[in-house]
């Protein structure tokens, strides 16, 4: 700040008096100027707002409007904008980024948009235009901010995004229905949509796939806001594995059809569980099911063989069960199988075998007798080692074989194979013509285990010196003992056997191809040929025919034939005929020889091929006569069918003979039989007899070729092989028997052999055999071996007659059929069978001794049976023998004895016991069937009544269903049976006209009356009534009633219909009366009694007085009230034993009991615990005690009372109690404050008295936890509070039962319920949702539970939690998070940032005070003179024109304005720099222009004081209306403390009163605002310190501001002497007495509520200040003073100031003295610096007359230090300080009830003012 001294009212020895003159003149002329002008107050109304209303506009749009969207029609300013009669002018400022356009004229803006967009979501994030529409009044020059704040409203123009592109997650196949399986969704890795609002909000559904139907009805997500997915349908890994689960995110945009959605596929892996049992393999599935067929194993074990020689026994197929959940992970988790021997038979079983547990062997215990057991079928069982209850069960036969009586077998009925011709000795057959797997023989032998070698012989019966069989082995391998040659024979035929040494298996057929190799080369005839040609021969004649044999077959033993020399192009070959020709284009010269060298090579893989060669000699002779006819070829192949037909051409044999000679054709040799004709001049070969290949296949033919000549025959040779046909059909063997039999119940059981041979080669001579019938029971192999295929049963059928047809294996195959006879013979298989599994008889009792009751029959399928019948004596009752006997040869069942019903002990006698058929001969087990007898009851007895007659009475109007009596009858026959039911009837025929009036209820016997009776007295009614019972026969037996008809008069009349008595209290003696009931008759005794309602017999009736009195103690809570049935009937009627019911003789009393104070009070629970916050307000309700009470009325009306033992080592007298209870509601509210508390807690009685206090007590204990913030957490929902509020006790106790789990009794209360806060500074709040602040109490430390272990036991179950809170919040409502609360969370940002501020903003202080130093000095030393003195004339002009009408006595203006900066003013009291600006005397729109403030706006009126900040000032612009002061206080007075601890206020003298009696106004405090000695305990901790070293730090200090809650200022100063220049070393005393450390803190604790506070007692009493001469006895106005130097310091200061840092400036208001406002950084004109320099120099000329050394400077600055500025170190004595002038001229006095006031706070920094 810029450091100057003010001048107070000149002096003589300050300024020289032509310049006062100078100034006096001007003065007065701008004052009479001003005074002189109209006032036009409507000049002012320019630029304010037309409307009324909030002075901010507001509007909203939706982003991405478009460009000139409209955003503000018309502002409402009012004033002309353009124009020629223009008053205003409009611009907007902070218009960033242009987004609004202004129109003046309309006062209208639009949006700015052009090549951009409005976007409100990222990363734009344009949620807000804030612009300031300035109004420059062009009248008066001021200038008003109109702010409009323009939102950006959301659209929904972004989808949902998934954060991921695909979800997965694998859930068991066991999980429940209902269980959640996915919430991947949750927190930022689902679905996230930057729009806002609704539009932000996302909703999760699932969506048909139909690639995956089932997934939407398995699964589904009931709340949709959370996304959480729920099983619906229960899951089966069986069936399927895998779902894909389209989720759909949409918005929840207002209108569906504006909502965006997005799609994402969850994978959901079904992962297979424990839910199926084992099965056993292999299974055959039944159908398209998923069930295995019944599964049999089989197994043999030979008779007597000893269990260490065939353990374990094998089982064909082994026995092996797998857990049908085969994918269980992991697989460490996968059950194991336990096998078992369930059930078998025969019983004895488990003696000789047993089932290993865990691998299913079966092993032999002991040597089988097969004498004994022949077969075992049992019943083996696997299962889970988990228990798992579905175990999987399967069959197992164990046949008991002879020793060695099983003939070896082989697994195939023929085998081939094959074998290279190049092969050497040793090779092994191959299974095919690759030669890559070896052919594998397998023999078994039933007699030995399948997994051992059963040591067979092998035979051949042929080849057995080809070929061998390997000696051992289960596989036996066929080796090549000999070379093959493949030319020689291309496969072999034999068949093998094997053999155990006795017995000896079917033959199976072998058959071994061989295969070519390349083993011949290609061979010419001749060596070489010799040919001679002649000249005439042709081109392309054909000169020789080569030909070379080659024996292999295919490829390699094609020929192909080339010349490789001596052909001199002259001759040609043909490379597959070997044809020699001439070439073409060449003629022959006689004489020329050739001589050609030809190869012949075969076609064999090429590193394999062989060839040979061959000459042909060529000599060309003269043309002559003398060659014989050639044939093309020297040798024919032919092959031909044996079917061929006589006559048929086989080959046409045509010779060449060049002279063209007639040619005779004959065949040579090779044909002994003539079945071939060659004819003698065609030459063509016919077939002339038929051919027969079983007798001949080959034939090799020499034919010749002649011409007639000499040595003119040629020959050729024809091959004939004969080709088989199909010409034979199969024979059976004669000599195999047709007659077979096989044994019953075998399997695979051998039943004979048959065998066909067939001639013909090849396919066509290979015999197959099939059945034609019995196809499921019989099989038949490859060598004709028949078997069963099923266990035959005899007793279905004994014979088959089995037809076998054998068939060759041609494509039109020949057939022949053998039948046979095959008999089953019988062994004994079938147990016997009773026609009944189950046999009931009726025996009825007393039949006679030995009667047949029951005929038993049995029959035996098995031949030759013998059967015997018997009792099964296996746990037989012994009884059961005695009782009943079997026949044991025909079956017939009788009773021993004579049974008696009666006698019999049981109720429902049955006996129950098992007989027993058996086969005397066989082995079978016996067959079994049930038999039930029941003893029947024969009814020996008849109902019996107890009286042989009854009487009865009944009045003559007795309505009808009167009882008039009862009849009983008794019936001997047992009770519950038929016999034993006793019912009754009227016999309608005895009396006819009694039974049409009386009837009797047919199970109780009461005999009523059946209409409403009319009779006359004295009659009388005979009535018959019949009892009789359901038994067989039916018994009964009658009784007769005599009713007699009474008079009326003997008929007691009660005299009240309805008895009502006085309450009987509940605490009654036992015999207490309770009241009397009255009944007359004429000339009766009457007896009373209680017919109805006195259940429990509570009451007693005296039967001759009608008392009633109490017979057991009572009890209101149990019973309230009693309603009882009385009657009264005569003596003559009661001693009969009889009663007459009517409507006169009955009543009803009505007993009330009425309550009593018998039970005390129970509190609902022993033990409360609550907590209090530290900062709670007195009487803020803790919790609430409940005691409940089982009486009624006043006696359940409570009062309560708190019994709190006094705190250790203080006084019980002085002490508080820290809670207090409302009597009636039980509420415990707080009583004191616990500041600085925390983590402590109270621990008292409550007492709860029933009557309201007079009755009973009972005592409970409360516990009470002191708290604060840092144990809370928040609880965020997106419901609003009121729904939080509404359901506050049944979510709180969700959230305390989750606590509980981990603190078993915690108690969680609830701090506060509101909307939920949220933003940078939690300041923003939004009622949609709901914060909900809680705590918990754990019962054994009586403490809160920390913050964080709160937020684990909730946040660790939040989706649980909301589960249960959904049924108490609307849909969709959740909680969002479980937070720390707001307080806990600035704390820590602040203490994370309180260095980084520190530190930055010294920097800044120190580089801005660098910058500016050397600009503001060159701008101080360039004023002049005359600038300054201008600047005063028009300040003083625009100060007289601006006063308004003061009050008497005072010359100032009405309206003085103070301003403090916002640091200033919420820092009050803290070690801060402030900065006052004093009053001063502007005129209203240069204020207003400067400050934002309109002076002529009516501003509210009111406080800005909250508990939170203290003071909220007027923001910048805003409506506050500026409060005149009630009084005028024209400089700063002091404010001490006088030796009784009175405070006073003196205010500052002028100079005509120096000297005089000073004046002092007593400040009177409200006492009730103090709540400690010290005064230290109201304000804050921070503050308290602060002020502490404040004080302690600046003793010296001469005054401080103080703040009154309206906004009103004190300030202190100490009283110094006032030094001047000429005296430096003058001496100062102080009448103020140093402040305490705690001195300034109490200040402004006092004054914090000026309401409080009244300025009284004015004084004129001497402060006891002793004055120096210069002082002239009396305290004067103090003035700033400074050095140059300090000066030009302290205006760089000023120019940098910002509003953290305020200085202090108090300037004289007087008339008489220079105002001067601060001036503003900003503001650089002329005239205010002009103003700035004239005070300078000013000061500087008060210097130069008085001149001073540095030392008395630094004395000075010493003594007059006022208070710190900026915050600098104490060292910077250059600060502001006060000095007294000589004079203090005052005209006006101060009331004696005078209000202090300095003027109102503004938060603005309000520059100085150009004067």
């Amino acid at each position: 700040m810029v450091r100057t001294r003010l001048m107070g009212p000149l002096s003589w020895g300050w300024v020289k008096w032509p310049s006062v003159m100078g100034t006096g003149v001007l003065y007065l002329l701008l004052l009479s100027t001003c005074l002189g002008q109209d006032t036009e107050d409507w000049q002012y109304e320019e630029c304010k707002l037309s409307r009324s209303g909030p002075p901010a506009t507001i509007v909203a749009i939706d982003e991405e409007s478009p460009n000139g969207t409209l955003l503000v029609e018309n502002m409402q300013i009012n004033g002309v904008a353009e124009g020629p009669d223009r008053t205003i002018s409009l611009s907007l400022r902070d218009n960033r980024d242009y987004w609004v356009i202004l129109d003046p004229s309309k006062q209208a803006l639009y949006l700015n948009s052009t090549g951009r967009l409005l976007d409100r979501d990222p990363p734009s994030y344009i949620q807000s235009i804030v612009v300031q529409v300035q109004c420059t009044n062009e009248l008066i020059g001021t200038v008003i901010l109109h702010e409009v704040r323009i939102v950006v409203r959301d659209r929904n123009d972004n989808a949902p995004r998934f954060q991921q592109p695909r979800y997965y997650v694998a859930v068991s196949e066991l999980t429940p229905v209902g269980t959640t399986i996915f919430s991947g969704f949750w927190g930022n890795n689902g679905a996230a949509d930057i729009d806002d609002g609704p539009n932000g909000q996302i909703e999760y559904t699932i969506q048909y796939n139909p690639k995956d139907p089932t997934a939407n009805r398995t699964f589904d997500i009931p709340l949709t806001l959370f996304g959480s997915m729920v099983l619906r349908e229960r899951l089966n890994y069986e069936e399927i594995t895998r779902y894909l689960v389209i989720i759909q995110a949409n918005d929840r945009a207002p209108y569906p059809s504006e909502r965006r959605t997005a799609t994402t596929t969850l994978t959901v892996d079904v992962l297979d569980g424990d839910d199926l049992g084992p099965m056993f393999l292999p299974c055959t599935l039944v159908g398209n099911t998923r069930d295995c067929s019944p599964i049999t194993y089989k197994a043999n074990v030979l008779e007597l063989t000893e269990p260490n020689k065939v353990n374990p026994l094998n089982v064909t197929p082994p026995i092996q069960a797998v857990d049908q959940d085969r994918n269980i992970q992991p697989p460490s988790e996968r059950p194991g199988i336990l096998y078992s021997i369930l059930i078998g038979k025969p019983q004895t079983y488990a003696e000789y075998f047993s089932l290993n547990r865990t691998t299913a062997e079966l092993l032999l215990l002991r040597p089988i007798d097969r004498e004994l057991y022949r077969r075992f079928d049992l019943v083996i069982k696997a299962e889970q080692n988990n228990g798992h209850p579905l175990p999987a069960f399967a069959n197992l036969q164990i046949e008991v074989l002879d020793e060695n009586n099983q003939a070896p077998y082989f697994l195939e009925t023929s085998y081939h194979g094959y074998v290279s011709e190049a092969s050497p000795v040793g090779t092994t057959i191959a299974t095919s013509g690759s030669l890559s797997a070896p052919l594998a023989i397998v023999a078994l032998d039933n007699d030995v285990e399948e997994t051992k070698d059963p040591q067979l012989q092998f035979s051949l019966d042929s080849y057995s010196n080809v070929f061998s069989v390997s000696a051992t082995g289960i596989r036996r391998y066929i080796t090549l003992l000999q070379p093959l040659d493949r030319e020689t024979q291309d496969f072999y035929t034999f068949t093998l056997l094997a053999s155990d040494g006795v017995q000896q298996s079917f033959p199976v057929t072998v058959t071994i191809t061989v295969l070519d190799a390349n083993d011949n080369t290609p061979t010419f005839a001749n060596v070489s040929y010799n040919v001679n040609l002649f000249t005439d021969m042709m081109p392309g004649e054909t000169v020789l025919q080569l030909s070379a044999v080659d024996s292999d077959a295919g490829p390699n033993g094609q020929v192909t034939y080339r010349i490789l020399a001596g052909a001199q192009e002259h001759f040609i070959i043909g490379n597959s005929t070997g044809i020699i020709s001439v070439a073409p284009g060449v003629d022959l010269a006689v004489g020329r020889s050739y001589a050609l060298t030809v190869e012949a090579m075969d076609n064999g893989p090429a590193p394999q091929r062989r060839s040979s060669i061959t000459t042909v000699y060529i000599e060309v002779l003269p043309p002559n006569n003398q060659s014989p006819p050639r044939f093309p070829l020297q040798q024919y192949n032919l092959e031909i069918s044996e079917a061929m037909r006589t006559g048929a051409t086989l080959l046409n044999l045509q010779a060449v003979d060049r002279e063209r000679d007639t040619i005779t054709y004959k065949i040579h040799s090779g044909d002994p039989h003539g079945h071939f004709a060659l004819k003698e001049n065609s030459g063509t070969l016919v077939l002339d007899k038929p051919l027969d290949r079983e007798s001949l296949d080959y034939y090799t033919l020499v034919v010749t070729a002649s011409d007639g000549q000499p040595d003119g025959t040629s020959t050729a040779m024809v091959n004939i092989m004969v080709m088989d046909v199909n010409d034979n059909d199969p024979l059976f063997i004669s000599s195999l028997t047709v007659n077979l039999t096989v044994t019953e119940e075998q399997d695979n059981a051998f039943v004979g052999q048959v065998k066909a041979t067939d001639p013909d080669l090849g396919s066509s001579g290979q015999v197959h055999y099939r059945l034609v019938n019995h196809q499921k029971l019989f099989s038949i192999n490859a060598t004709g071996a028949i078997r069963t295929t099923v266990p035959l049963d005899r007793e279905v059928k004994g014979h088959y007659f089995l037809i076998v047809e054998a068939w060759d294996g041609s494509v039109d195959p020949r057939r022949s059929r053998l039948t046979l006879s095959v008999t089953v013979l019988d062994v004994d298989d079938n147990i016997p069978v009773f026609t009944q599994q189950t046999y009931n008889v009726n025996l009825p009792e007393n039949s006679p001794k030995d009667s047949v009751i029951l005929q038993l029959k049995a029959i035996d399928a098995d031949l030759d049976s013998n059967l015997t019948y018997r009792i099964r004596s296996e746990g037989l009752d012994p009884e059961i023998t005695r009782l009943f006997r079997v026949d044991p040869g025909t079956g017939e069942l009788s009773v021993l004895k004579v049974l008696d019903y009666e006698a019999l002990k049981d109720s429902e006698p049955t006996y129950m016991f098992t007989v027993e058929a058996l086969d005397r001969e066989g082995t079978m087990p016996p067959g079994l069937a049930s038999v039930t007898v029941t003893i029947i009851d024969m009814n020996d007895f008849p109902p019996v009544f107890s009286q042989s007659a009854y009487r009865g009475m009944v009045a003559p109007n007795a309505v009808k269903g009167t009882i008039v009596t009862t009849v009983t009858a008794n019936d001997s026959d047992p009770a519950g049976t038929p016999a034993g039911l006793v019912r009754y009837k009227v016999d309608q025929d005895a009396y006819p006209y009694s039974a049409s009036i009386f009837d009797v209820d047919e199970h109780t016997g009461h005999v009523v009356t059946r209409v409403n009776l009319n009779e006359e007295p004295n009659l009388k009614f005979n009535l018959v009534v019949v009892a009789y019972d359901d038994g067989e026969p039916l018994k009964e037996n009658t009784t007769l009633v005599e009713i007699t008809v009474l008079q009326p008069s003997v008929i007691p009349v009660f005299t009240q219909e309805e008895y009502r008595f006085a309450p009987v209290s509940e605490e009654a003696d036992v015999g207490t009366p309770v009241g009397v009931i009255v009944a007359a008759a004429v000339n009766q005794t009457i007896v009373y009694s209680i017919i109805e309602g006195n259940e429990g017999g509570v009451f007693a009736l005296n039967e001759t007085t009608g008392v009633i009195s109490t017979a057991k103690p009572l009890d209101y809570e149990a019973n309230s009230s009693y309603v009882l049935r009385v009657e009264a009937n005569s003596m003559r009627v009661v001693s009969s034993n009889l009663r007459v019911p009517s409507k006169t003789n009955t009543a009803k009393v009505m007993i009330d009991i009425q309550d009593e104070n018998d039970h005390p009070p129970v509190f609902t629970t022993s033990l409360y615990i609550g907590g209090v916050a530290e900062d709670a307000k007195t009487f803020t309700s803790v919790l609430q005690v409940q005691a409940l009470d089982q009486d009624t009325g006043n006696y359940s009306s409570m009062i309560y009372r708190l019994i709190i033992p006094p705190q250790p080592g203080k006084d019980t007298k002085k002490s508080k109690d820290g809670f207090v209870i409302e009597p009636y509601s039980g509420v415990v509210k707080t009583a004191i404050m616990y500041r600085n508390m925390r983590r402590s807690y109270f621990k008292f009685e409550v007492v709860a008295t029933d009557n309201y206090g007079q009755g009973h007590s009972t005592k409970a204990e409360i516990v009470v936890s002191v708290v604060n913030q840092l144990d809370m957490q928040v609880v965020v929902s997106n419901v609003p509070p009121t729904y939080v509020e509404k359901n506050k006790n049944k979510l709180l106790s969700i959230l305390e039962r989750y606590v509980q789990d981990q603190i078993p009794g915690a108690k969680v209360v609830v701090e506060t319920i509101g909307p939920n806060r949220h933003g940078d500074g939690m300041e923003q709040e939004d009622y949609t949702k709901s914060d909900l602040m809680i705590y918990a109490i754990d019962p054994l430390t009586n403490r809160a539970v920390s913050r964080q272990e709160l937020y684990k036991f909730l946040d660790g179950k939040l989706l649980d939690i909301n589960k249960e809170f959904q049924p108490f919040l609307p849909p969709g409502g959740r909680i969002l998070e479980i937070r720390t609360p707001d307080v806990v969370t600035s704390v820590k940002k602040a203490m994370q940032t309180v260095g980084y501020t520190e530190g930055a903003l010294l920097a800044l202080a120190v580089i801005i005070i660098i910058c500016c130093v050397p600009a503001i000095l060159i701008v101080i030393i360039t004023y002049r003179q005359f600038k300054e003195r201008q600047a005063e004339c028009a300040k003083t002009a625009r100060i007289q024109m601006a006063l308004p009408t003061g009050k008497p006595g005072g010359g100032t203006a009405n309206n003085l304005y103070e301003e403090l900066g916002d640091n200033a003013m919420r820092g009050y009291g803290q070690q801060e720099t402030q900065q006052l600006l004093r009053p001063s005397l502007l005129r209203p729109e240069e204020l207003s222009m400067e400050s934002g403030i309109d002076p002529g706006q009516d501003y509210y009126t009111q406080d800005y004081y909250n508990y939170e900040h203290g003071y909220e000032l007027p923001q910048y612009g805003s409506r506050r209306k500026l409060i005149s002061p009630a009084g005028l206080y024209d400089e700063y007075g002091e404010v001490v403390v006088d030796d009784d601890g009175s405070y006073y206020y003196s205010p500052q003298e002028s100079d005509a009163e120096h000297g005089c009696r000073k004046h002092r106004i007593k400040l009177v405090t409200d006492r009730e605002y103090e709540t400690s000695s010290t005064g230290e305990d109201s304000l804050p901790e921070p503050q308290r310190s602060r002020l502490s070293s404040t004080v302690n730090s600046h003793a010296n200090v001469n005054g401080s501001i103080y703040m009154a809650q309206n906004g009103s200022i004190i300030r202190t100063r100490r009283s110094v002497n006032a030094t001047l220049p000429t005296h430096p070393h003058a001496t100062t005393n102080n009448n103020l007495k140093l402040a305490s450390p705690v001195f300034s803190s109490r200040l402004a604790k006092h004054f914090k509520k000026l309401d409080k506070m009244a300025a009284t007692l004015e004084e004129r009493v001497p402060l006891n200040n002793p004055r120096t001469a210069a002082d002239g006895g009396c305290n004067t106005l103090r003035t700033f003073q400074s050095s140059g130097v300090a000066a030009s310091a302290t205006a760089t200061s000023s120019l940098s100031n910002t509003d953290n840092n305020k200085t202090l400036n108090v300037f004289n208001t007087r008339q008489s003295s220079v105002s001067l406002g601060s001036t503003s950084t900003s503001n650089t004109g002329p005239e205010s610096a002009a103003s700035k320099s004239n005070l300078l120099k000013a000061a500087q000329g008060g210097a130069e007359q008085q001149p001073q050394s540095t030392a008395e400077t630094g004395e000075l600055r010493e003594d007059e230090r006022e208070s710190r500025v900026d915050g600098g170190d104490e060292d910077d004595d250059d600060g502001l300080v006060m000095r007294e002038p000589l004079e203090c001229p005052s005209d006006r006095t101060q009331s004696d009830e005078e209000e202090l006031w300095m003027g109102p706070w503004n938060n603005l920094h309000i520059p100085m003012t150009k004067l």
